[in-house]
This record gives C-alpha cells, structure tokens and sequence, in this order.
C-alpha cells in the first residue's frame, strides 16, 4: 500500500490519528525520563503522568499578559504548538508511511521546526522582559548553530536514499536495514547533539533549573501562564518525541512496518516503543552524566555536531 493510492480523506484522517498519538505520548514520555533521572538521582521522583496533570492544571488555570504585550506576544504559543502538530504528520512512526509526506519532506520539516523558534523568539520579546530578551537571543543563537547541523544529517540520509522524501527514507532505510557505514554513524551523532539542543537538554540547557541566568527554554516563557503556558510545555514534549522518532527512524529502522497488515502494525508499534525508550535512555544517560555548559561554551558543541555532520555528507557524497 503506497500514500499516493490512498485517498485525501484517509491521508487526513492518518495525519489527525498520527497527530493525536504524538499529543497524547509526549507528555507520556517526559514523565518516563523525569523518572529514569529521579532513579539515577537515587530518589523517587514524580508522578509518571505528572506532566499530564500539569498540563490540565495549566489548561484550567487563567491567563496572564503584560499591559505591553501585543497579539506577537499571544500568537507565540499558538503558532509554536501548531508548527510541532503539523511537523509530526511528516515523520513517520511506527509505519515506513508519513500521512502527509507527499505534502514536503526535509526542508518543509525544517521549516516548520524553524518557525515554531521564531514564533516562539518574537513572542519574548514583545513584552520587553529583559529574561524574555536574553532567552529569546540564546535560543536563536543555538538555533542557528543547530540547525545546520540538523540539515546535514538528513541530507545525508537523503543522499543515500536518493531523495529528500522523509516516507521514502524511511521506507530506503528499512529495505537496508541498520547501517554501520561511517556516514551513518556520524550523521546519526549529529542528529543525537542536535536532539539535545532542540530539546533543551544537559549539557545544553537544563529543563528544571530556575535560575534566571543560566535559563535558555524556560527564560522564554517566563511571562507566559495557564493555557499559553501549557501550549508551550505540550509543544516542547511533542519536539522532543518528534526529534527521537526521526532518529528512530533514519538510522534504526528495525522492525518498521512497511504494510498495513496487522500483523506488521503490531511489531512497528512494538519496535517504535522500544526504540524511542532506548534513546530517550540514552538522553538520560547524558543529562546524568554530564553537567550543563556554560553558554559560551556551547557553540563548541554545535560546531563538533557541524563538524560531523559534514563529514558525513562527505563520506556519503564521494
């Protein structure tokens, strides 16, 4: 079964399905790694679905904006929350299939990743708050550092697929299987840094600290509260599983499915679920193991990202 001979109305109802499973695991996921840190920490920890009840209690809570704020300040959450919906119909998950793949695939991915930032970015500094300013300046900092990277990964997977077409390097990687070729490894490192600095991860940023200085995310959308606030905490869990399924994906393709069989469905769902619990293991092994950099160190880390991800083109292209 192949995207271009399902109809419009399947396609859209596969990209809501999709959409809905990602809203609904995000936060999932984010209590597991709360719990993975909390047991390397030797402590309890949260709740595994605290971070749902987080957001309901957000969600229920009443808004509060600057008397300078403007509707750049209000629009920020919503645009954010919808450019990470609208990326995860272009990933594919469980199924070597995106539901809206043939809508655009890496750089219309990159785009809305992109915009999501910015929106975000603007959305600080409307307020004039002088931590919404220095959040919004070191986000864009590393976003611009990450970003290249980020790209260079995926074209390398595209240059060995022959296409810049997420379903179909997906689809290209299943057929091969996991791949040990140089380029492979070292644009999956990439993509692995690239996951802690889109995520706001150690040794990046710390997504539990509070003080105000050495804040990137959070310095953010300090102004924000109630529902803009949960828009931006459900956007960020949905980039951060939107980052480990792409990983997933490109260069572990083990038990994808490539029908729609239900047979195929229950070892792609398995497989998924495996998959996206060992990297995000792996995420916490990091945060565990390494303390966070200081922000003028961190361009250090990007470049070594850059750095392999261009010998990774290199490997692949000659």
């Amino acid at each position: 079964m192949s995207p271009s001979t399902t109809n419009v109305g399947a396609l859209a109802l596969a990209a809501v399905a999709q959409a809905v499973a990602f809203l609904l695991l995000a936060p999932v996921l984010r209590g597991l790694v709360r719990k993975a840190k909390a047991a390397f920490q030797i402590r309890e920890g949260p709740r595994l679905l605290q971070p749902f009840f987080d957001l309901v209690k957000l969600l229920g809570k009443e808004r509060m904006r600057s008397t300078t704020a403007s509707w750049v300040f209000a629009a920020g959450p919503r645009v954010y929350f919808a450019s990470m919906v609208a990326a995860t119909a272009l990933v594919p998950a469980a199924v070597a299939f995106a539901p809206l793949e043939a809508a655009g695939g890496v750089l219309l991915l990159v785009a809305l990743l992109a915009l999501g930032r910015f929106a975000l970015a603007t959305a600080a500094l409307d307020t004039g708050s002088p931590f919404g300013g220095m959040g919004a300046s070191r986000e864009m900092t590393v976003g611009a550092l990450a970003e290249p990277a980020l790209m260079l990964a995926l074209f390398t997977a595209g240059l060995s697929a022959g296409s810049l077409n997420l379903g179909e390097l997906v689809r290209r990687s299943a057929e091969r299987g996991v791949s040990i070729h140089p380029s492979a490894v070292l644009a999956a490192a990439a993509l692995f840094i690239v996951l802690l600095a889109e995520g706001g991860r150690v040794p990046v940023d710390n997504p539990a600290t509070h003080l105000e200085l050495t804040m990137i995310h959070e310095a953010m959308v300090l102004e924000y509260s109630g529902a803009d606030l949960a828009l931006v905490e459900w956007g960020s869990a949905v980039k951060e599983l939107l980052f480990l399924t792409l990983l997933a994906g490109l260069f572990l393709p083990i038990g994808v499915a490539t029908s729609l069989a239900p047979t195929a469905l229950a070892v792609g769902l398995a497989a998924f679920a495996a998959k996206v619990l060992a990297l995000a293991f792996l995420v916490v092994l990091v945060e565990s193991t390494n303390a966070k950099l200081r922000f003028f160190r961190v361009p250090e880390l990007m470049a070594v990202a850059l750095g392999l991800g261009f010998l990774a083109l290199a490997m692949r292209f000659f």
